[in-house]
This record gives structure tokens, sequence and C-alpha cells, in this order.
């Protein structure tokens, strides 16, 4: 048996490989998407006070920290038992919307953008953010440009871009200024215009001319978590959790209820979970016969949501349901999604910057130490995301638990890799553009692999690889 090995996977937050075996006829018998990486924020948070957790958690990720951010403050609401006022959830609302266009950029344009920008054969030296750049250069610019007013947007609102400290137990530190609030909008504004051309862009120019290689690679059927409201309208930032089989028939719950719908499996080849149905039957990856298997992220979302709440985003849903149907199986289809999400984000800073209510002052209630649990959901870029934390009398941290977006699709990453892996190399014949179209169907997920890997349960597995000088293994040692 022969094997292929990926390593690092590439354009991805965080690091993973990907091991293929080949049957002694050269076609795919089995694949695995390692994850080797340790975070461990579920043991050391243990014995803090809670409300220093909004702080900590946000290191989980130097990419994503506002929805660690947000999460963290709300579950901290939770234990604390307050609502916060209107216009602090407001604020919270602005930053994770302002954050999530900031990431969309990010993932888009510098990471699988380049695979339809440049095409997927081409060579791996311009096929990235660089490549990009010199072939278009106008575009390059717009790309940096409109990142950078997210973080600027950021640092107005709050005061920090990266590992920010407002949102706090109760609501939001920092009000925000008539004078703060009118240099922000032009900004929104520019960003909103950026997310206008980057989807009619990428749909005449990118995805019509790979729509044969979205049909046909990463492929699976699953079912769907996201966010909505109680009339099924999208909510990036509260909510009921829906939960949607493949057939499109759903059901929905409080997130505080999550351990009745979402059980976590493990394996011993990777550091990173398996969540997965509970009620759907035993945790299988069967390609011909999954079970248990749901996907959260832009494809879910858009496929959970009855509607989306902004006019120029619900149109682009309307088309993109036209196209596809739903719910969409494609999973090369998240990119698509993703430059939805990117607009609907876009018109929502707008409009909370124009919110009258956003400068008021009133953004934060007074919070007690008690004994409580308190269990909170965002839907971070990546997917969903939950935090759920216990504290003893005074405040301090007895246990806490996270699944992250990206642990949500752990099972599916690995699905869509076997799936691409069977459908692209046969008889032994592979060459860079076919592992590279692979590594599309992971890049898909926009996997943060930094966030997902946290409580082990007491698996810390090592395996050491003793290679001779040539480079094969002569012996292998593991715990």
């Amino acid at each position: 048996m022969r094997t292929i090995t990926l390593a690092p996977v590439t354009r991805i937050e965080g690091h993973a490989k990907v091991t293929i075996h080949l049957d002694d006829s050269g076609n795919v018998a089995d694949t695995f998407f390692n994850v080797v990486e340790l975070r461990g924020f579920e043991k050391f948070c243990i014995g803090r006070p809670v409300e220093e957790l909004p702080r900590i958690t946000t290191s989980i990720c130097g990419v994503c920290p506002w929805s660690h951010h947000l999460a963290s403050a709300k579950a901290n609401d939770a234990v604390f038992g307050v609502t916060p006022p209107s216009a602090g959830r407001k604020l919270r609302e602005l930053c994770n919307a302002i954050a999530f266009t900031e990431e969309h950029i990010l993932h888009f344009f510098f990471l699988a953008g380049a695979d339809f920008v440049m095409g997927p054969d081409a060579d791996y030296s311009v096929r990235n953010v660089i490549g990009i750049l010199q072939a278009h250069p106008d575009i390059g610019r717009q790309v940096v440009r409109n990142r950078h007013l997210g973080a600027q947007m950021l640092n107005i609102v709050s005061g920090k871009t990266i590992h920010p400290v407002t949102a706090v137990p109760g609501g939001f530190s920092k009000p925000l200024t008539e004078a703060e609030r009118d240099q922000v909008l032009p900004m929104a504004n520019e960003v909103l215009e950026f997310a206008k051309f980057a989807i009619a862009y990428a749909k005449e120019n990118l995805f019509a001319k790979y729509l044969d290689l979205v049909e046909t690679t990463g492929v699976i059927t699953t079912g769907f978590l996201g966010t909505v409201t109680d009339d099924g309208t999208m909510d990036l930032y509260d909510g009921k959790a829906r939960l949607m089989k493949p057939d499109g028939t759903y059901e929905e719950f409080a997130y505080d209820q999550y351990t009745e719908y979402i059980g976590e499996h493990i394996e011993p080849w990777t550091y990173l979970k398996f969540p997965y149905a509970k009620k759907w039957g035993p945790f299988s990856m069967d390609l011909d016969n999954p079970s248990g298997i749901y996907r959260t992220n832009t494809l879910a979302r858009l496929n959970v949501c009855d509607q989306l709440s902004t006019p120029l985003a619900q149109a682009e849903l309307e088309e993109y349901r036209e196209k596809f149907g739903r719910p969409v199986q494609l999973t090369l289809l998240y990119n698509w999604a993703r430059l939805i999400e990117l607009l609907y984000n876009a018109e929502k800073v707008v409009e909370l910057l124009n919110d009258p209510e956003i400068t008021s002052t009133d953004t934060r209630v007074p919070v007690t130490p008690r004994a409580a649990r308190g269990v909170a959901s965002v839907e971070a870029p990546r997917g969903t995301l939950i935090h759920d934390y216990e504290t003893d009398e005074n405040g301090l941290v007895t246990d806490v638990n996270l699944i992250v977006g990206t642990t949500h699709n752990n099972a599916p990453i690995n699905m869509s890799v076997k799936q691409a892996a069977q459908t692209l190399i046969k008889d032994g014949n592979y060459d860079q553009g076919i592992l590279n179209k692979i590594e599309m169907a992971i890049r898909a997920y926009d996997p943060c692999l930094s966030c997902s890997t946290h409580d082990l349960s007491g698996r810390i597995l090592v395996k050491l690889e003793i290679r001779d000088s040539q480079g094969e293994v002569i012996e292998t040692l593991s715990n």
C-alpha cells in the first residue's frame, strides 16, 4: 500500500496534514485529515474569575478574536443572570459584523480565492495572494485596503482590533461617540461598495468558469447547523439553533440545550473532536451511509435560514437558491456563500451605524458573582461557536466546554477530503494540480485549527518516526 502525504495543508489557519492511502491498484482506500495542535483553554481557564474569560479566550485565535470575545461575554451574561442594554447589544453586533467583513475578505482573497483567480492547476509559486497582486494589482489594492478599513473600524469602535476587551459581562464598556460614528460611516460605505464588487466579480469571472469542479470536488451529503431568529431569519449574534437534516427538515433548540442534541466523538489519529447530531444515529463518516454528520459555516447558515434581513444580500440569496436549490450540498460553494455573507455584514454595519441608539451611553449593567452555569453561542466566520461555563459562589470557573466552528466541521472535512481524493486520484496517477484540488475541499471550510483543539480528555498522543539517511521509516514509537 502506498501513502501520499500532504504536509502541511496550505493556505489555512493552523497546521494539519492529509494522509492518503492507495490500494494495490493505485486507487484511494482511505484518507485522514490529521490535526495535532493543542490549545487547552478548556483546562487552564478553570480557577479564573469568570469575568476574565472574555479577555483570556480572545487569545485562542488572533484571526477571529471577536467571535470568542463575544461568545464569552454572552456566556458571562448568562452566568451573572443579566441582560445588556439595547445599545450595548448593538455595539457588540456592530463589532461582530465588522469582524465578519474583515474575515471573509481575508479568507476569500488571501486563502481560497487564489485557486479561482489564478486557477487550481497554476504553479504554487503564483497560486497565492502575491500572485493575485501581481496579476490583478487593482483588485489586490482594493483587497488590502478594505481589510485594513475593517481593522480601522474595530479600532475606533472598541479601542482594539485584536484581543479586544470592550465586551464585558453586562454589556459594552466603551460607548460610541457621534464623532466616532461619523468617522467610521464613510469607511463602512466603502467596504459595502467593495462587497458589491467582490460578489459580482466572482460570479462573472470565477465561479462560472469552474462550475464543473464545484459540482464534483469534495461533494458530500450532510445536515447543517446555524442560528436563526423566531421567524427563520439568519442571525450571526444571537438566536436559536436550527439543526437541518439532509432532506431539509429541521428541529430547533436553545443553545443551553446543546448537550441534548450534540455529542462529541474522538478518534486516536487527531486532536480535533468530532461533534455529531445525537438523535440521528451512531456517529459514522462512511461516504455512502453517513450518520450524525452536519456542517456549520457559510454554506450551512444559508441553508438553514429562511431569509436574510438586508436587501442586497437577500437578492443574492434568492439568485443562489434559484441556481443550486436548498439545501446546497456542494462543498466548494462555501466560497460563494461567503461572499453573500460579506455583503450581508457590510450592509449590517452601515445599518447599525445609522441607528440613532448606537451612540447611547447606556451600554452596560452591573453584575454580581454567583454559582451558576452560562451557555452562549455566536456565529463565528467559521461556524457556530459555543462557550459553556460553570462557576462557584465566588464567580470562579469550575468547568469550561468549547465547541468551535471548525470542530463541528471536522467530520465533513474528512469526508470531503476522501471524496475529492477518490474522485481525482485514479490508478496511482496524480500531480500538483490534483493534490491542490484536494486541498481546495479543505479550504472551502475556512478551517481555523488553532481555535479547534481544546480538552483532550487525557489523550496526549505522541508518534515518533525514526528515518534512515534515505528518509525511509525504520521504526515508529508511540504512546
